[in-house]
């Protein structure tokens, strides 16, 4: 009887994950005017990848993905923007969590010259300025749903010309493998940002914050050499 209780919640769940990825935020009405760059905001986007190809690379490869903003976008209601704060600091990327702990901080620490957006969008200050931002969430329901929203942010044209998105950091909310529904989800995510990381668990760091002096994961190491960053491990190193 016990099991017979809690099955309606977990089939409500699966229906709310899958309905997100049918009504996704990022879908648009029909395909008019829209090219193969726009597919991951029509949820159009290539043939899901198996979860074991997912967990072999941090990055998307051989896949079509804007690096710019897309014409046909709607423009998200007020409420779903996240802020945007005046950012006059330099800094070679910037973190973006789109949720509270997503990891902002925690790849800030890790990466040198790379700073936390404190969940807003970096606005330079000043003139002929670009500052490279990079989406961070976890990878539950609510944390892509997050993430959705700053895509479509971003490719509906809302935010200065001077913010260049790099793409968008997932980092696992849980240790081993994802239900479909999330993965889905995910697909549809990521064909509207111009790259995809994967970023696993790290279950030391429920307990202790993320040191730079401990050994990196090889999918964290993979990102910032992507984004031709260094770890602060080795800047120490040098010192």
């Amino acid at each position: 009887m016990r099991r017979q209780a809690h099955q309606p919640d977990r089939q409500q769940l699966i229906g709310r994950l899958r309905t997100a990825h049918n009504n996704s935020a990022l879908s648009l009405e029909g395909e008019r005017c829209m090219g193969n760059a726009n597919r991951g905001l029509t949820g159009m986007e290539q043939p899901v990848e198996t979860a074991e190809v997912l967990a072999s690379s941090t990055r998307r490869a051989a896949r079509l993905a804007p690096t710019s903003p897309q014409p046909g976008v709607p423009i998200p209601d007020m409420v779903d923007r996240l802020p945007r704060r005046a950012a006059a600091w330099p800094a070679t990327v910037w973190w973006l969590g789109v949720h509270g702990g997503a990891g902002e901080s925690t790849l800030a620490g890790l990466a040198s010259g790379s700073r936390p957006a404190d969940h807003a969008w970096p606005i330079p200050t000043a003139n002929a300025t670009a500052h490279h931002v990079v989406l961070v969430a976890r990878t539950n329901y609510s944390g892509l749903i997050a993430a959705q929203r700053a895509a479509t942010e971003w490719a509906a044209n809302t935010l200065p010309h001077s913010i260049s998105l790099a793409g968008l950091v997932l980092i696992a909310d849980t240790p081993g493998r994802r239900p479909k529904p999330l993965r889905d989800l995910e697909q549809v995510i990521a064909g509207g940002v111009p790259q995809v990381w994967h970023l696993p668990w790290v279950n030391a760091w429920r307990f202790a914050p993320a040191s730079p002096l401990d050994p990196l994961p090889n999918e964290f190491r993979q990102l910032f050499a992507d984004l031709s960053l260094t770890t602060t491990s080795s800047t120490h190193a040098q010192n």
